[in-house]
């Protein structure tokens, strides 16, 4: 599915100011995998995920996505492939539209300019279905603009958006971040349910023990833009929270 190889990202290249934000980088992950990526401040986590995402573009090294070498394409022509969920709950909406409005320019994400799709009847009822399934009550209030909901309530509509079309990849950043724990706990269930249910390829970056213990299949800890470790399922089982809690350093 996602293949990386010597991945290389420096900011700056050549000045005083010089960062290497990912060194020689290699990682695979399989269709369906759900990887959690943990590592201290500085470790290269963000940069790699845009990297994936295509909102930075790499100084050198690959990324190949099912096939396909997408390590130039800038993150509008990865829209096929990808949906990103960020940590602030007013990114990736447009606050002053409804819920409903929301969910049409979700579902135009990756269709042809000449293309329209109309808020009719039955794409309402699409979005009633889906949005019913959160279980907060808001099939009931589509036309309420979305900038007036709580952020966990936008994070949950946002994870739903984000499966409008036949995309593969779910990148998360920092999901929960910004929510209190009832939301995050929501958002966090919500998505391990959109991601199993949909069967779709996650990565995710956190900075919550609990969430890195507790969700995917895989653990990766980045260090110094680098894998320092790749913890699959059965391993992650025999870990504590203390131990990836260090990982966090």
């Amino acid at each position: 599915m996602i293949k990386i190889s010597a991945l290389n990202k420096t900011y700056n290249e050549g000045r005083l100011n010089e960062v290497r934000s990912i060194q020689n980088l290699n990682l695979s992950i399989a269709a369906n995998d759900f990887v959690v990526i943990v590592g201290a401040n500085g470790s290269g986590k963000s940069t790699l995920l845009n990297c994936i995402a295509g909102s930075v573009l790499p100084s050198s090294g690959s990324i190949i996505i099912d096939g396909t070498d997408v390590s130039r394409l800038p993150d509008y022509k990865r829209s096929r492939w990808i949906a990103r969920v960020f940590q602030n709950p007013l990114s990736g909406t447009a606050p002053d539209l409804s819920i409903l409005e929301n969910f049409r320019l979700a579902a135009l994400r990756t269709r042809s300019k000449s293309l329209t799709i109309g808020t009719t009847e039955a794409f309402k009822n699409q979005v009633e279905e889906k949005v019913a399934l959160l279980g907060m009550g808001l099939e009931a209030k589509l036309e309420q603009p979305i900038g007036t909901l709580s952020g966990g309530q936008r994070q949950a509509l946002t994870l739903l958006m984000a499966v409008m079309d036949e995309l593969k990849i779910l990148l998360l950043d920092e999901p929960t971040a910004a929510l209190d724990p009832r939301s995050a706990d929501l958002v966090m269930k919500t998505a391990d349910k959109i991601i199993k249910e949909y069967g779709l390829t996650a990565v995710m970056v956190t900075h919550n023990i609990k969430d890195a213990y507790t969700y995917g299949n895989r653990v990766v800890q980045m260090s110094e833009g680098s894998v320092l470790r790749d913890i699959e399922q059965e391993e992650k089982k025999g870990l504590d929270v203390a131990t990836i809690y260090e990982w966090f350093g």
